[in-house]
């Protein structure tokens, strides 16, 4: 014992440690951990250490700047209340930081949680899962007590500005002396013995602890371990690489948003109203469903899907009321826990209502001018893109050893499992819509002098406009329904005809309506007679086919000819006696 005293008291070490374990969070917490080691062989009286005997070192680290955040906390099952030898509570990162390596005499502190840790380091009497492991330090509960022993809210601790550090503890004796050392502590304990503890205890200390934790993924300043699981490895390599486990976390998962903008539409007429979602990741196991309320009716639409970083449209068909309002939709989008509201302000209006008056044969307009003609915005093809989920699938084999014998012979039998851990990747299908049309002016089929295109003034025309309607996604869209035509006469402008739609769907026709100032209730529409000669163009304006990405429309015109006027078809006759 004596001989042991002065080991440890005469050690003045200025050491810098680096030794890893693995352990990602994210939300309540995703495992990033692995390990290895095996048997450990005999000890000796004075040189041994019990299976069991083990703890786990927690500390928080900074994720910015890799700062030690919080003093270390040392979690185990047992009650090493006769460890007489220890280095403190010193982390990995700060011994890396220059911390030295200092003997410590005094009482050993510890924690026994709530839940009792899972077997963290293999030997003959057992062997460890690394998914218990992993699951155990990202439990809620865990991390909600190792938020408290550490001075923080469970929030902040998991709100992606930290991470924290797991470095494998074992408790044995040494010389007779019972100690307590993380993984990094004993390569650096050995480098100043010159080798004396890798002789006396090298199954445990430099393979079995530091094997017990280390990354599968680079981290904090350490690399991934890519060497061998089961053999004994260097005090360099368990200060640069082995013997520690970080969990981290992801920033707070962003909310679910919803984008809407405002809309006009006709009465009696069937539209696509659309929102974007965005706001963190959707998909099959945190899908998100929109809803919307329009004109005390619900509509919902559900699994929206898309990848984290990006959004999805989301759109409801639906038919606008037959009076002109102010409507407001009321929207709302949930998904991961939250929920997002808006509001689509939508204006109906009726065009109809304006239609020219009833010409009469003195009507007059010495000062015409031909105005110029209209074009409104139009939009003749439209894409938009649906998010699809596709699984991948990754089957890991998850061991769950189990001994078969008795105390004194026997043997191990992995009863194990393959475990799906995939994820969702996501593949992205376009759909698209496009709209052609024509308009076709003729004159009336009452008019005795007409040819071909040419009319005189005062008599009518018949007009007929065809829409035509392509897309891959027939759901989403709807075919053109709305006809307006104007004249130059008005200036294209103050009267309009509203026509009537005669054929509907992807492929609609359009006509005047029966002009009720016509004798013969003819779909016409009557020219005046102080047209000047020349081309008379009527305008007409294609709208209301709908998509997920706005409305598509065409802006259409056609001409007759107009020579002389009705009146030189008429003649004065004395009446007959």
């Amino acid at each position: 014992m004596k001989r042991l005293f002065s080991i440890f008291l005469s050690l003045a070490l200025l050491l810098t440690l680096c030794t890893p374990l693995s352990a990602y969070a994210d939300g309540d917490g995703d495992g990033n951990i692995d390990h290895g080691g095996g048997g450990l062989g005999n000890g000796s009286d004075e040189n041994f250490w019990n299976s069991g005997d083990e703890g786990v070192r927690v500390t928080v680290i900074r994720a910015s700047d890799h700062a030690v955040a919080s003093a270390s906390v040392d979690f185990t099952n047992r009650h090493p209340d006769n460890i007489i030898i220890n280095f403190g509570k010193v982390s990995k990162i700060a011994y890396n930081n220059g911390h030295a390596l200092a003997l410590n005499t005094g009482r050993y502190s510890y924690v026994n949680p709530a839940q009792p840790l899972p077997k963290i380091i293999n030997s003959d009497q057992g062997q460890s899962s690394i998914e218990v492991i992993k699951s155990y330090f990202t439990d809620e509960q865990v991390l909600r007590s190792i938020a408290n022993l550490t001075g923080f809210s469970y929030s902040i601790l998991t709100n992606g500005n930290y991470k924290i550090l797991l470095e494998p503890i074992a408790y044995f004796t040494f010389y007779g002396a019972r100690v307590a050392m993380t993984a990094t502590e004993a390569a650096l304990y050995d480098q100043r013995l010159g080798g004396d503890l890798r002789s006396k205890m090298a199954s445990l200390t430099h393979k079995n602890l530091p094997l017990s934790m280390f990354l599968d993924t680079s981290d904090l300043g350490y690399p991934a371990w890519t060497g061998s699981r089961d053999d004994r490895v260097s005090d360099s390599t368990i200060i640069s690489s082995l013997g520690l486990g970080i969990v981290r976390f992801s920033a707070a998962e962003p909310p679910t948003q919803v984008s809407t903008q405002n809309y006009t539409y006709r009465v009696n007429t069937e539209v696509i109203t659309p929102v974007t979602v965005s706001g963190g990741q959707s998909d099959p196991d945190h899908p998100v469903t929109v809803r919307f309320n329009i004109g005390g009716r619900n509509y919902a639409v559900g699994n929206v899907y898309y990848p984290d970083g990006d959004s999805q449209l989301a759109w409801v068909r639906w038919t606008t009321p037959s009076t002109p309002q102010s409507m407001a939709i009321h929207v709302s989008a949930t998904g991961r826990g939250s929920t997002s509201e808006g509001t689509i302000n939508a204006s109906i209006v009726d065009l109809s209502g304006h239609d020219p008056p009833d010409p009469n044969a003195d009507d007059r307009n010495s000062g015409y001018s031909p105005a110029s003609m209209p074009s409104n915005p139009q939009k003749t093809s439209a894409s938009w893109n649906v998010w699809r989920p596709v699984w991948h699938a990754d089957w890991v084999w998850v061991s769950d050893w189990v001994w078969h014998g008795d105390d004194t012979s026997g043997s191990w039998e992995d009863n194990g499992s393959w475990v799906d851990h995939g994820w969702w990747d996501f593949a992205c299908d376009t759909y698209s819509a496009s709209l052609s049309a024509s308009m076709s002016i003729t004159p009336d089929g009452k008019d005795p002098t007409a040819s071909d295109e040419t009319i005189k003034s005062g008599y009518g025309i018949n007009q007929t406009a065809a829409a035509s309607v392509s897309t891959n996604q027939s759901s989403a869209v709807t075919g053109a329904q709305t006809a307006v035509t104007y004249f130059p006469e008005f200036g294209y402008k103050t009267y309009w005809r509203l026509l009537d739609p005669t054929a509907g769907g992807f492929n609609a026709r359009f006509e005047f309506a029966p002009n009720r100032y016509s004798t013969y209730n003819r779909r016409t529409h009557f020219t005046p007679l102080w047209m000047p000669d020349g081309s008379y163009t009527p305008y007409t304006f294609l709208e209301d086919c709908w998509t997920p990405t706005g409305m598509l429309s065409m802006n259409l015109t056609d001409s007759v000819t107009i020579r002389g006027n009705l009146w030189s078809d008429w003649r004065a006759i004395p009446a007959l006696p």
